[in-house]
């Protein structure tokens, strides 16, 4: 099938559209771009290459993909920003490619929710099944696991991890590592205990959320040696991957975790 381009959309020559592809008006397709089948891109979106876009992608009017990364180190290497299937980008997003010192590639999964004004830095590494609302704001080498859900205004600092199916409330400003089903809220945030409800809502059973809860107090919430804490989470952890899934998030975190 043929892509359908507005006639005033501006495409580059070495682009790459596949099927199916709607590009709207007065949309800019640079150089070294590739855009996947059944892929919607908005009226004055921006993308600059090299940006790979997958199948199925719907990105809104005014949003600015694969542009240079924020960095003063930056000497014009060709990086990359790499995006999944399926996810959703609003307006004025902003998602800007990798540096060469920091991998090369910033990298975004499927299934994603970008509300308004996103903004991911470069190097980020996302993965998929996340919901980031209004305003958050990614530093570079940021790291979202899957299935998280990040408040409007939440404001990410350089090399920190977010685990997954944790959450951050609106204006959480984060400096250190979240946890794997940690909720966070504050300037700077601060854990507030574990999504609860998220996890409900995502069909945990109630044994595993008290799995879930007790390794939580464990290793977060009280200022138990590490070493009996692991002891006592050991059945736990054997028992429920998601629990050895927390004990090894806490204990790669080289920023150290929200407490």
């Amino acid at each position: 099938m043929t892509p359908m381009i507005h006639p005033t959309a501006i495409i580059d020559s070495s682009a790459k559209i596949a099927e199916n592809v709607h590009i709207g008006p007065y949309a800019v397709i640079c150089a070294a771009v590739e855009i996947g089948a059944n892929t919607r891109i908005g009226a004055h979106t921006i993308v600059c290459g090299p940006t790979f876009i997958g199948a199925g992608n719907r990105i809104f009017q005014h949003a600015v993909l694969g542009e240079e990364p924020q960095d003063l180190g930056y000497q014009d290497e060709a990086t990359r920003l790499v995006i999944g299937e399926r996810n959703v980008i609003r307006e004025y997003a902003t998602l800007n490619r990798g540096t060469a010192k920091g991998g090369g590639i910033t990298k975004i999964g499927d299934d994603n929710y970008l509300m308004a004004y996103t903004h991911i830095g470069h190097d980020c590494q996302i993965g998929s099944n996340n919901v980031f609302t209004n305003s958050t704001s990614l530093s570079g080498h940021v790291e979202v696991n899957d299935h998280c859900n990040l408040g409007g205004f939440t404001l990410l600092h350089q090399f920190t991890r977010i685990g997954s199916y944790a959450f951050t409330s609106m204006g959480s400003a984060i400096n250190r590592d979240v946890p794997p089903f940690v909720m966070v809220s504050g300037n700077y945030a601060r854990s507030y205990g574990i999504n609860k409800v998220g996890l409900q809502r995502k069909g945990f059973p109630p044994d595993l959320i008290q799995a879930i809860s007790r390794a939580y107090k464990l290793l977060v919430r009280t200022r138990a040696e590490r070493e009996a804490a692991l002891a006592q989470l050991e059945p736990l952890a054997e028992q429920y991957s998601e629990v050895q899934l927390f004990i090894d998030f806490v204990l790669s975190s080289s920023r150290g975790i929200v407490k």
